[in-house]
């Protein structure tokens, strides 16, 4: 095949895929990266003391386990291996034990069985017949738009009517499927905390959707991270991109994007450099994109990109701990991930932060001097807040949300690195004002990014293509949408040498 020349903005992880899935179709390829170094949100840093590495941003991958885009790659060979909590996430109650999402159906199935009786055998009944389709159910969930082909295969796979039941999970309220399933209040509590990883709030309408999606990938596949950090996974995905002739430019950010007569010719460099090329791909935000494209596009296609609605803003704080925090919840002590938001009623009332926390150290011990442990948590809030006068105040909730699940953690930490929105956003631009979602997945952006179209990727200028988390299916770590747009700026080149 003649090879031809494609550039890709952005090295994250949708910006690699589709930097490798067009090397494999024999393009010439070039990823150009504005930070000093490869991986977008997939960084690994000594961000408290030496010899403590922790995750600058994503830490936790359930979607990258499950990703039938990074399946296909020989990522093990670059260095690759995952690491496996004993428990994906727990939910504790304070002074109680509350429910957790194991790996194992029917480990989770005991924990909200003894909550309340009827409870586990109401998960069971609903998710069993879907995991029992998982490779069906991940390639309906983690494809690209539209979601055609996957939805058939599911369909194929569990028949029609519990396709259209998951279909109607997809418009409930959170509130409303933990009603249906659970009458423990800890059980419906520890859907919400797998609901409130999106900013969907728990009584709207696709709510449901966020948190059955995390549950059932950790059954399927796990919430593992990456041995020795996010980073290790970005530097398998550079690996095999430059094993396939690709090449990785770090520190060369892109200033503009060039289009001549609806037809993109190349970019522009901050060193003053251009590169020619048939095909641009953006591992870019709308807001980014425009500032890049100036006024080369469509004033209807810019608006609606102007249109596009961020996420919550994010403040995120690690540790470096002498000891493993000492949780009264004994599943919380060995999990990955925790949720601590309280009980059903505190979820509900949003009264207190709900703060998300990772303990990667406890699978993972490589991260940390030698019986030494990191951790980190982050709780988000309205964009534009002022987060940074704030942020002390943040802080201490954090701690002291912490503190009351587990007891003496303050005097455990050895040292603390803070980023509010304004660090995040200037580590990273694609999080913008702190947005680790990549947009917001409120009303119709669950489904339609970043705007109604039957192809989101492909742009109205030639090719060009948009393949950042801001298009189908959205945010976590598992190159589909940049994986998406190369697959049609493929097709759209073989029909134009027609």
């Amino acid at each position: 095949m003649r090879r031809r020349t494609a550039v890709v903005i952005g090295s994250g992880p949708n910006g690699l895929a589709a930097a490798i899935t067009l090397a494999r179709a024999g393009h010439a390829v070039t990823v150009l990266e504005a930070a000093p170094r490869p991986g977008g949100a997939l960084a690994t840093e000594e961000l408290t003391l030496p010899g403590f590495r922790h995750d600058t941003f994503s830490a936790v991958h359930p979607a990258a386990a499950a990703s039938p885009v990074f399946a296909r790659l020989p990522l093990g060979e670059h260095g690759l291996r995952w690491v496996h909590p004993e428990v994906c996430c727990a939910h504790p109650l304070g002074d109680r034990p509350g429910a957790a999402l194991h790996r194992d159906l029917e480990r989770t199935v005991s924990g909200l069985e003894a909550l309340s009786p009827g409870d586990g055998e109401r998960w069971r009944a609903f998710a069993a017949p879907l995991l029992d389709a998982f490779g069906a159910l991940r390639a309906a969930m983690l494809t690209g738009f539209p979601p055609v082909a996957g939805g058939a295969r599911l369909t194929w796979a569990v028949g029609p009517r519990r396709t259209a039941g998951l279909a109607r999970v997809a418009l409930m309220p959170a509130e409303r499927l933990a009603r249906e399933l659970f009458r423990a209040p800890g059980a419906r509590a520890w859907l919400y905390g797998l609901a409130r990883h999106t900013d969907v709030p728990l009584d709207v309408a696709g709510s449901a959707l966020g948190a059955v999606y995390l549950a059932l990938l950790g059954h399927g596949s796990g919430w593992p991270s990456p041995e020795g950090g996010a980073g290790r996974l970005a530097a398998a995905l550079v690996s095999h991109l430059e094993s396939l002739g690709g090449v990785v430019r770090a520190g060369a950010p892109v200033t503009a994007i060039e289009v001549r007569g609806r037809r993109v010719t190349g970019v522009s460099l901050s060193s003053g450099d251009a590169l020619d090329a048939v095909i641009v791909i953006a591992d870019v935000m709308p807001r980014g994109f425009l500032r890049l494209t100036g006024g080369a596009l469509p004033a209807r296609y810019a608006r609606a990109l102007d249109r596009y609605r961020y996420g919550p803003a994010t403040l995120k704080v690690d540790w470096a701990l002498g000891v493993p925090i000492p949780w009264l919840d004994a599943a919380a002590r060995a999990a990955g991930t925790v949720h601590l938001g309280g009980s059903e009623a505190e979820m509900r009332a949003g009264d207190g932060p709900f703060v998300l926390l990772g303990q990667q150290t406890l699978a993972d011990p490589s991260r940390a001097p030698v019986g030494r442990h990191t951790a980190w948590a982050y709780t988000r809030g309205p964009a534009g807040r002022a987060w940074a006068a704030a942020a002390p105040a943040h802080v201490e909730r954090i701690e002291a949300q912490v503190e009351r699940h587990a007891p003496g953690f303050r005097d455990l930490i050895l040292a603390r690195h803070v980023m509010g929105p304004a660090e995040l956003q200037a580590r990273n631009e694609n999080l913008v004002d702190g947005d680790v979602g990549g947009g917001s997945y409120a009303g119709g952006q669950l489904i339609f990014r970043p705007r109604p179209a039957l192809i989101p990727y492909r742009t109205p200028v030639r090719g060009l293509y948009l393949g950042s988390a801001a298009t189908y299916p959205g945010g976590g770590v598992h190159g589909v949408c940049g994986h998406a747009a190369a697959k049609v700026a493929l097709a759209d080149s073989r029909l134009q040498r027609l």
